[in-house]
């Protein structure tokens, strides 16, 4: 069986689009998917599934949703292979920052014209970021929430965006390796 991460944006955020893990796990089950897990209640799912692509996972974890929920959300799916390497490619991991001020933004697709002059230019104190093909990093020493790099990130990079912060994604990690 290939292990599949599959991150669900915007779902249980301020009270819209509740998902509750458990109905998820369930729904996921009945539609074929195996050994589902869920890491908190921000759209993380791992799952077993053979002779599927990512785009087959996306498109049926959304479709899912959409049947039992009522809406249609974007999922992002990487192989647990993809997923280690996006933790090992993070910039700053040599450098001991709080893991919650380091934030991996998972991108739809490899950004063609990205905006890093105007990103840049809104750089703020104990902020650096960089891009590395479907994967931005960004350290955010003041919290994501007051980025102004990361309110316009898909505007900047022209592609679907979801983010975690480095704790999430290592917790994420560590359940695969159960």
């Amino acid at each position: 069986m290939t292990q599949w991460i599959a991150l669900i944006r915007g779902i249980n955020v301020g009270g819209n689009n509740v998902v509750p893990m458990k109905a998820l796990r369930d729904l996921l089950g009945q539609r074929g998917f195996s050994t589902v897990r869920t890491y908190i209640q921000s759209g993380n799912c791992i799952l077993d599934a053979d002779d599927m692509t990512a785009a087959e996972i996306e498109t049926g974890i959304a479709s899912v949703i959409e049947d039992g929920f009522g809406f249609r959300p974007d999922v992002m799916a990487f192989t647990a292979t993809d997923f280690a390497s996006a933790i090992a490619r993070n910039p700053f991991a040599a450098r001991k920052f709080d893991p919650k001020h380091t934030h991996i933004f998972f991108l739809d697709k490899t950004p063609a014209r990205p905006d890093i002059d105007a990103m840049n230019r809104l750089l703020q104190p104990g902020e650096a970021f960089e891009l590395r093909d479907r994967l931005f990093f960004l350290r955010a020493s003041n919290g994501v929430g007051r980025s102004k790099i990361a309110a316009r990130i898909e505007r900047f990079l022209g592609v679907t965006a979801t983010s975690r912060n480095l704790n999430t994604v290592q917790k994420i990690q560590a359940l695969l390796d159960t």
